[in-house]
């Protein structure tokens, strides 16, 4: 049953932050319409990490135990330097971290997550799901939202909600600040079955191993089924999107210093795949009138602070929860809305830059950095504790 007769709500991206918005939304009654563009609901990626924060979302949303089914769960993150081998700084993500922020970490295959939200659209009688529908242009007039795709169908909703990403077309709309900014960094990701892993890393915890101006994470997937890599490195080359094969050649050729432990996880792959690493300034307006962004739409960050996806789904279901507030008031909620999310998500902008900075330190930097996190307690989990609280609900 529907808490307004209105038009439904136009969501213009099915990935996470889409289906996450649909699903919050769905919660507190309203209706809503996902356009994607692709072919079929997909996630391109590989592990995503996701915080006590996120976990407390999926509470609200009813789908905890769906990710539980499918996550993994460490018992530790370590951090090691890349040349040395030596352990930089030790998390406890187990019993004690549990107590401390009153959820888990865990790590999700990005195929996977969006596999959980998909599925509990798809079973609620709110939610239209389509594909192969791509936003071309849209029109606020007469107290609504109109949009035409790119094939010329028409669309009219109450209200327009951009998750379409990095690369949003809806955002040039909205705000009009130009491309995402190019990092210099790339990302090349893979996964493995896990009995293709060396033995020496077949361990229940998230491993980075931090270089000069490269490092490398690896952790399970899927139960412990799967084994994810990604290598992160300084690099000139630039291609859009993230599904893109990487060079092998380049690679190594980054890596050539770094540990044999590492080598040795590289040499494992035969067909990587990469993507240019972008954020943009954090801003505090991401709404016009009825149309409003979400997620990397609104503030799209570099990935070593893993909160990306995290970030997204908080603003789904403070989004929904904003327009329960205020009976469904579109303007008043959508300026609520980014009121209210982009003091936070602009930290997650700027520490991921900093994080950047410090899993790529080298020389005297690399020591200062080592010296910090020396003697650091693995219990000490206040330093992150301003993202895994996580939020008011």
């Amino acid at each position: 049953m529907t808490v307004s007769s209105e038009k439904p709500i136009l969501i213009a991206g099915g990935g996470i932050g889409g289906c996450a918005a649909a699903l919050a939304l769905a919660l507190k009654g309203y209706p809503t319409v996902v356009m994607e563009q692709a072919e079929e609901f997909v996630e391109i990626g590989a592990g995503i990490q996701l915080g006590p924060n996120v976990h407390k979302m999926f509470i609200h949303l009813g789908i905890q135990k769906a990710i539980e089914e499918i996550a993994f769960y460490p018992r530790n993150m370590f951090m090691n330097d890349g040349i040395t081998g030596k352990l930089i700084t030790q998390v406890d993500t187990g019993k004690k971290f549990r107590e401390r922020f009153g959820a888990p970490y865990g790590v999700i295959h990005r195929g996977d997550l969006l596999d959980v939200f998909v599925n509990a659209c798809k079973a609620s009688d709110l939610i239209t799901m389509l594909t192969s529908t791509e936003v071309d242009k849209f029109e606020e007039a007469d107290g609504q939202v109109k949009v035409i795709t790119k094939d010329a169908r028409k669309f009219e909703g109450s209200a327009l909600i951009a998750a379409d990403g990095l690369w949003s077309k809806i955002r040039s709309r909205v705000i009009n600040d130009g491309d995402p900014i190019v990092s210099g960094h790339i990302a090349y990701r893979a996964v493995l079955p896990i009995e293709d892993v060396p033995d020496f890393v077949k361990n229940d915890d998230v491993v980075l191993w931090a270089g000069p101006k490269f490092h490398l994470v690896h952790y399970k997937l899927r139960r412990g089924e799967l084994f994810n890599i990604v290598a992160v490195f300084h690099s000139d080359k630039y291609e859009e999107g993230w599904d893109a094969f990487g060079d092998p050649k380049e690679l190594h050729a980054r890596f050539i210093d770094a540990r044999e432990e590492v080598k040795m996880l590289l040499n494992k792959i035969n067909s990587w795949k990469m993507w240019v690493l972008c954020d943009r300034e954090p801003v505090k307006n991401w709404s016009k009138g009825r149309v409003t962004l979400l997620g990397d739409a609104a503030h799209p960050t570099l990935q070593y602070l893993a909160a990306g996806a995290g970030m997204a789904i908080e603003d789904a279901v403070v989004l929904a929860d904003l327009l329960q507030k205020n009976n469904c008031k579109f303007e008043k909620t959508f300026k609520d809305y980014q009121q209210t999310r982009y003091l936070r998500t602009g930290q997650v902008q700027a520490t991921a830059r900093i994080y950047g900075q410090i899993y790529h330190a080298s020389n005297v930097v690399a020591e200062l950095r080592t010296q910090f996190f020396k003697g650091k307690d693995p219990q000490n989990y206040e330093g992150i504790a301003w993202l895994y609280d996580g939020i008011e609900i």
